[in-house]
Order: structure tokens, then C-alpha cells, then sequence
């Protein structure tokens, strides 16, 4: 019998999922989406508490905490990814809408009715914002309410432009008013709107700059130089402990005794690229939030920050390690 995992999550989920997939303009169902987010919670709850029993022999609990964070990180990133993909649909709708009501807006100045300007404005360079006002018309020819179907074609994205230009719209068919120069000046208003974000974003190439060169460049270097000198301070220490077995004597007060570093050159390491994926990862949102005040169009950005970032450290620490190399040669 086939499992529906539809039915493992709540009825409101299930909606809310629905909701967020047609904003995102993907065809998978609810279905295909709650099985990959409880399979790969799952999956990743059992490898990750096996691996850290282990590896770390810590308290089961803990293990299977720590498994339990990485699964709900899973499904948060799959959430995120949704997020992403319906601000994505946004914007690209929103760049061919000033178009769109320009072309609608000449039309209506020829004679034609609204919702056959509207249909006949939608052409296929349109895309998916064409598809939307072709079902829009289907509904409207079926019967329903011509403000009605404005009202569920805002509800298709989530955006303030499209809703307050449908809203525009229907007031004006209420109280009345030239549509067609309505329509014209929303397409100037929204045109002026981009070109000042434009504007806005190159003003602030600067702070992006900085943000990419010390999440990106920096840290790893940093990370990378630090990481080699704990690899030389080990070695020069276990050359100290086997010259002197008995341990280092001690002269005057006792606690200036040195003692050999508390953490191994694997453990800084580790901890290195695990510091990096974060920083990087962040970096990427926050250049993307100052840039374009949306942080999560940083996404895109986000795989190439992270790998550039794990490559540019792992290259210093391989610099420095043939520079002191070529000096203990010498």
C-alpha cells in the first residue's frame, strides 16, 4: 500500500504548501513536495545521529538532537528554496508588467473593450504573466465576475505592484475615469520605480564590494594563514615533548609553564570550513540584501560564494605550507 504523505502533514499545511506552489508557479503537487521534505528529514535524522554516535560517542540524546537540526534544516532550506523561486516569478513579472499595460493601454485607445485589451496584450514574449490573463479571460467567459477575476489574478503573485495596479483598475470601472490613460501612467509609474532601484543599487556597489571581499576573499585567507600556523606550532611542539619526554622544566612561578595547544590542526580545520560555509553563505544574502533589498535573491549566489570560499582557503593553506616548506628546505 503506497504511503500518502499528503496525509502525515495538517490540512492547513497541506493548504499553505498549495498556496505557496502556485505562487511559485511550479507545477509539482502537494504530494511530491511533503515526500521529499519527510523523506529527507528522515533520512537525514538517521545518518546524521548514527554518524555522530560514532564518531563524537556522545549522549544518544544529543545525537539525536543534532540529527533533528540537520533534518529541520533540510526542510527549512526546501522552504526557502520555495520562497526564492515565488520572488523570482515576482520580479520577472513585474519587469514585463509596464510593457504589458502599455500595450493594454493602446489597445483600449483603438476601441477595444477592457478585457479583450487585456487578452490581446498578452502576448507570448509574455510568458507565464501571458498564461495568467489567457485563464483569467477563460474564467470571465465562463461566467464569473470580470473584478473578480482581476482580484484572483493578483492573488497569483505576490506583488504590491500588480495588486495596486489591479486595484487602480477596478476603481476606476467603479467610479469611472479614462482607463486608458490610467493604464499608461501606471507604466510610467512603474518604469520611474525600477530606474530609481537601479539607481539606488549602483549607489550602493561599494557596500556590496566590501561585503564580497571580506566574506569572500578575507575570511578565507585568514582562516587559511591561522590554519598552517597551528599545523607549524604542532609540529615544532611535538619535536619540544620528544626531545624532552619527562616535560618541559619549570623555572620560578608554575603556571607560566607553557603547555602544547589544546586543539589539534584537524579540529581547526574542520572548524575552518564550517566557519567559511557560514560566513560565505551570509555574505551572498547580505550583498544581495543591500543590493537589491531582498535577501533571499541572494541564493543564486550562494553555491559559487561558498565554493570560491572553501577553494580560496584551501589554496592559502597550501601557499603557506610550501613557503614554510621552502624555508625549512633552505
Amino acid at each position: 500500500m503506497a504511503i500518502r504523505f499528503e496525509r502525515l502533514i495538517t490540512r492547513s499545511l497541506a493548504i499553505y504548501l498549495s498556496r505557496e506552489l502556485d505562487l511559485a508557479g511550479m507545477k509539482t503537487s502537494v504530494e511530491s513536495i511533503a515526500r521529499t521534505m519527510v523523506i529527507g528529514f528522515i533520512a537525514l535524522f538517521v545518518v546524521v545521529t548514527m554518524l555522530a554516535y560514532i564518531y563524537t560517542h556522545l549522549n544518544p540524546a544529543l545525537d539525536a538532537l543534532a540529527g533533528i537540526g540537520v533534518g529541520a534544516l533540510f526542510v527549512g532550506l526546501v522552504y526557502t528554496f520555495l520562497e526564492y523561486k515565488i520572488d523570482q516569478r515576482k520580479t520577472k513579472m513585474e519587469q514585463m508588467l509596464p510593457d504589458y499595460l502599455q500595450i493594454a493601454s493602446a489597445n483600449l485607445r483603438s476601441g477595444i473593450a477592457l478585457d479583450r485589451a487585456m487578452l490581446l496584450a498578452a502576448r507570448p514574449e509574455f510568458g507565464f504573466l501571458s498564461e495568467d490573463i489567457k485563464k483569467m479571460n477563460m474564467q470571465i467567459f465562463s461566467g464569473e465576475n470580470f473584478n473578480d477575476a482581476l482580484r484572483g489574478l493578483a492573488l497569483r503573485y505576490r506583488s504590491f505592484q500588480l495588486t495596486h495596479a489591479i486595484r487602480m483598475i477596478i476603481e476606476s470601472l467603479t467610479f469611472g475615469g479614462a482607463m486608458a490613460d490610467l493604464l499608461e501612467q501606471l507604466s510610467k509609474d512603474m518604469r520611474n520605480q525600477q530606474m530609481t532601484q537601479k539607481e539606488v543599487s549602483g549607489q550602493l556597489f561599494l557596500y556590496s564590494i566590501f561585503i564580497v571581499f571580506a566574506g569572500l576573499v578575507a575570511s578565507p585567507v585568514l582562516y587559511g594563514l591561522t590554519s598552517q600556523m597551528i599545523v607549524v606550532t604542532d609540529q615544532v611542539w611535538k619535536g619540544i615533548l620528544a626531545s624532552n619526554p619527562g616535560g618541559l622544566p619549570t623555572t620560578g612561578l608554575s603556571f607560566l609553564k607553557p603547555s602544547p595547544p589544546k586543539i589539534t590542526p584537524q579540529q581547526y580545520h574542520t572548524f575552518s570550513i564550517i566557519a567559511i560555509v557560514i560566513i560565505t553563505g551570509f555574505s551572498s544574502l547580505i550583498m544581495s540584501a543591500i543590493s537589491s533589498g531582498k535577501a533571499i535573491k541572494g541564493l543564486k549566489y550562494l553555491p559559487v560564494f561558498i565554493i570560491l570560499g572553501v577553494v580560496i582557503y584551501i589554496g592559502v593553506k597550501a601557499l603557506i605550507a610550501s613557503i614554510f616548506a621552502g624555508i625549512g628546505g633552505a
